[in-house]
């Protein structure tokens, strides 16, 4: 899609990002109205790849990593009105590119989105877990 433009670690605000995800299926499953922690989120995240349509974020792919290892892709989101334009598969593409081969994407996916992932060549792995706070025995 030429008039998206994509932008590598450029600096979005947390109400950017609370907009974005506020029209995606991920704005059920992330704390939207607790701003101190999308504050967090955007501010202490390691890799972020951006979509933008003129002024407006249009899509993120927010990571952790330490590029040659591991890259958790912790949220992949594109707008409800710029999905199924390919902008998904180009924020996955931009993020592996900033990464090591020998790197793997990780993520965990939204259940609306489960069936996207195969597809692109991700491989389900059922090994993942979850711990919340407070909750280790």
């Amino acid at each position: 899609m030429s008039d998206i433009q994509y932008r590598s670690n450029h600096p979005i605000s947390a109400d950017q990002f609370i907009t974005l995800l506020a029209e995606t299926s991920l704005g059920e499953r992330r704390p939207i109205n607790d701003r101190e922690c999308m504050e967090g989120m955007v501010n202490n995240t390691n890799l972020i790849i951006t979509a933008w349509h003129d002024d407006t974020l249009v899509g993120v792919a927010r990571s952790m990593t330490d590029f040659h290892f591991a890259c958790y892709l912790s949220d992949l989101a594109v707008h409800r009105n710029y999905q199924k334009r390919g902008i998904g598969k180009a924020l996955i593409r931009l993020t592996q590119e900033q990464l090591k081969p020998s790197c793997k994407l990780i993520l965990l996916a939204a259940p609306a989105a489960n069936e996207y992932y195969q597809p692109l060549g991700f491989e389900h792995n059922p090994r993942a877990w979850m711990l919340d706070y407070g909750k280790l025995t």
